[in-house]
């Protein structure tokens, strides 16, 4: 059908075949409705055959448009809507009867007329604006007022005041009728926005402006206005809508304190704690900055005490203390405290009369902790300071000066025990001698610790620490190590020996030595002499004579000499005194034995081996003797206890009285009941013989709280009293308030579990045995056969 449209060219059309465009007005309801006829001049004698084809006929919608084949009558059949289809294109043919095509196709064009038949529509149902409080009113460019409202073009984000003008928003609206016409010529107006009529709105725009100027947010902050539009250039139909506009805040109302002083207290020595809080009233927005409060202190803290910060919820100032306040120093503060908004006030905002308060702040006393004004104290004792002796007075200050209160003292930590404490004075003597070295000594320094309370209530206490550094004293003389030695008597060749000493003191009361033949004895000088070793960086050379390699002696102090021969001398043992003093002041000497034997030496100065041993065995047969009769001892002591425990071997290491009706431990694997010889009866007659002789054990079975047992009863001599001395020990075991209740097993050592015989304890387990039967006894075999024969 577009083809039917177009043309291949410019071609005459006759006259009478030209349509010119029809107008038909939408919503026509007289159906149906003759638009036009068309008529072809080429008329034949059987007739022409009209058709027409397009939108509206055989395209959607279909059935709108019909034809006469005969007489090229064009009907309208259906209602047209503009808004849906403002024009329609058809094309018409002509035809004779046999189908010959008698005219080229023309354009049928159907225009429809547009009618008011739609209302206009705003685009959204609410508008939403914003504007800051106290807008001057303003006006805009063109277009008449209609005292009303809109949604702007190009609208802020919510939130976003605008930020310069009056204008604050532009609401619109649309109309589906033809836009050329009326029908859609819309004007705006405000029905409705309270008594204040603060806003109006361009009729032709439907932008909202400020008209007056008063916008006060604390007075009204929101504003809900009633809109329309209508057509017809607002003859016509109408609609409406809301527009809501908000008041942006601004800092117009400056913060004010609810009242021109405060007061509060707090405790001495609180830190970090919460005084109290300073109340404000602010008009503006709450949670916004022109409501947010700003404090600061003013006068009355120089030190520093005190701090104040913003609660965020309640927009009040707190006060805390950051330094502890001391009421015996200052027992009371006055505070001015200022309040602005984190905003700057603007500058046509009147100035508060309430942005100054007071606060009083009360320091209360309390009890407060004695205080060790030196901490730790350290001081300085002599080692082996006798007992008694007065070392130092430790004490504490109370603080509370406004209060009476008593220290006492006590020591809290003192691990060696060697203080004593005046609990009223704090005087700390010594207890015992204090000495090196200890365990309870870290680097020379005793730690103590001193509790020192008041007797308020509750009392408080400190601790104070007190170092103690024991000195050391020159107390011990430097001992000669070793003391005896062996070396050749001839000088020169090897005749040297390496002497060392050794001392309890610590330094500097130690080395270096000095080492001298006694002066008593002038005599040695001819035939021994003394020369220093080390302490100077001497090499470590001496002492060959047993073959010994050199070495290099590092340490500086003297503590080791030489002893020289300076004759020859015989073969022997030689007792010289020396004299040996240490470094300490004052110095300490003392004088030693130091045994020499000398041997015979060899070619390379050297003892001879065999010198050597026999020299060096004086020395070591005592030793030598001793292991030897040591080991000989543990050889006959060991011998000795294998013969005893040979015959204590099968019985119980128990008491006499344990073998009242105890079983015995044989320790050996007989052949049965038919072994016949497997027990040796004489361990009854003559248990004296296999009994030790040491001191009984408890019987395991009597109660842990038992006494000693009874002293044991003499055994019988001969085989026919075995059954009196059974009897007896039976009804001992039963009088005997210590073991557990009669017919109860007694237990002597665990033997394992599932005996398959009767518990031992009952056999005759009272005095009499007319209720017992003893006849199973026949059946335990030989070694019960007595037995069955006194009971069964």
């Amino acid at each position: 059908p577009q083809a039917w449209w177009q043309h291949e060219g410019p071609r005459r059309v006759k006259r009478a075949w030209v349509i010119p465009p029809i107008s038909v007005s939408e919503n026509h309801k007289r159906i149906p409705h003759l638009l036009v006829q068309i008529k072809s001049d080429k008329q034949q004698p059987g007739g022409v055959i009209y058709s027409i084809k397009g939108p509206g006929v055989d395209e959607e919608p279909l059935g709108i448009f019909s034809i006469d084949k005969f007489s090229g009558k064009v009907f309208l059949n259906a209602m047209l809507d503009r808004e849906e289809n403002d024009r329609y294109r058809l094309r018409a043919f002509a035809l004779d009867l046999g189908g010959v095509t008698l005219e080229d196709p023309t354009d049928l064009e159907i225009i429809v007329v547009d009618q008011n038949d739609n209302r206009p529509l705003f685009r959204q149902d609410v508008f939403t604006g914003r504007v800051v409080e106290g807008a001057e009113p303003g006006g805009c460019s063109r277009g008449g007022w209609a005292g009303g409202l809109s949604q702007p073009l190009s609208q802020p984000p919510p939130g976003t005041p605008v930020a310069a003008g009056t204008c604050v928003m532009t609401v619109d609206a649309t109309d589906a009728d033809d836009p050329d016409t009326d029908n859609a010529a819309l004007r705006y107006s405000i029905l409705d926005q309270g008594a204040a009529g603060m806003f109006s709105i361009n009729a032709t725009t439907g932008e909202i402006c400020t008209t007056r100027p008063g916008l006060d947010r604390e007075t009204m902050g929101v504003y809900n206005l009633t809109v329309q539009a209508a057509d017809m250039s607002g003859d016509g139909l109408t609609t409406t809508a809301m527009a809501v506009i908000y008041l942006e805040d601004i800092n117009d109302n400056p913060p004010e304190f609810t009242k021109e002083e405060f007061s509060m207290e707090v405790e001495e020595q609180a830190a970090g704690v919460d005084v109290g809080k300073v109340f404000v009233h602010d008009k503006d927005l709450a949670g916004s900055p022109s409501w947010l409060a700003k404090f600061t202190i003013l006068e009355g803290d120089p030190e520093g005490a005190f701090a104040i910060r913003t609660d965020p919820h309640t927009n009040d100032g707190v006060i805390s203390v950051v330094k502890p306040l001391d009421h015996e120093v200052r027992d009371r503060f006055e505070l001015t405290v200022s309040v602005q908004n984190e905003r700057p006030l603007e500058p046509s905002a009147p100035a508060s009369p309430r942005a100054l308060a007071t606060v009083r702040v009360r320091v209360r006393d309390v009890n407060e902790a004695p205080v060790f004004r030196e901490n730790p104290r350290r001081i300085s004792v002599l080692e082996g300071t006798p007992p008694g002796t007065p070392i130092t007075t430790y004490t504490a200050s109370d603080p509370d000066t406004h209060q009476i209160q008593t220290l006492t003292y006590a020591l809290l930590y003192d691990p060696a025990d060697w203080l004593r404490l005046d609990p009223h004075s704090g005087t700390v003597r010594t207890k015992r001698e204090l000495l090196h070295p200890s365990a309870f000594l870290q680097g020379g320094w005793y730690i103590a610790l001193v509790l020192a309370r008041d007797d308020a209530e509750p009392p408080l206490s400190a601790t104070g620490t007190l170092s103690i550094e024991i000195l050391e004293v020159n107390d011990h003389a430097p001992q000669l190590q070793p003391p005896a030695g062996v070396l050749c008597g001839r000088p020169g060749r090897g005749g040297t020996l390496l002497l060392g000493a050794t001392d309890d003191d610590r330094p500097p009361h130690g080395a270096p030595f000095h080492f001298q033949l006694s002066p008593q004895h002038p005599q040695l000088a001819r035939n021994w002499s003394i020369a220093r070793f080390n302490g100077e960086g001497q090499p470590w050379w001496g002492g060959r004579c047993a073959g010994e390699p050199a070495h290099s002696l590092p340490t500086p102090a003297v503590t080791h000499a030489v002893l020289a021969v300076l004759a020859e001398l015989p073969e022997g043992p030689y007792s010289l005194p020396l004299l040996l003093r240490d470094s300490g002041t004052p110095p300490r000497e003392q004088q030693q034995l130091l045994n020499v034997s000398v041997c015979r030496c060899g070619r390379d100065g050297t003892c001879q081996d065999g010198v050597l041993a026999a020299a060096t065995a004086g020395a070591g047969i005592t030793l030598g003797a001793l292991m030897i009769i040591l080991g000989s001892s543990i050889l006959l002591l060991a011998r000795v206890r294998g013969r005893r425990r040979a015959l204590r071997k099968g019985l119980l290491q128990r008491s006499r009285d344990d073998m009242r009706d105890n079983i015995l431990n044989y320790d050996e694997q007989g052949g049965g009941e038919e072994d016949q010889d497997a027990y040796d009866i004489n361990q009854l007659r003559h248990p004296e013989l296999f009994s030790p002789r040491a001191k009984p054990p408890l019987r395991r079975d009597a109660p842990l709280s038992s006494g000693t047992p009874l002293a044991p009863r003499k055994l019988p001599s001969s085989p026919s009293d075995i059954e009196d001395f059974i009897n007896e020990g039976l009804e001992a075991a039963d009088s005997d308030p210590s073991v557990p209740p009669y017919d109860t097993a007694l237990i002597y050592d665990y033997e394992g579990s599932g005996s398959v015989a009767s518990p031992l304890s009952s056999i005759v387990s009272s005095l009499t045995d007319e209720d017992q039967d003893y006849d199973y006894l026949s059946e335990w075999g030989p070694r019960f056969r007595r037995l069955a024969d006194l009971y069964g």
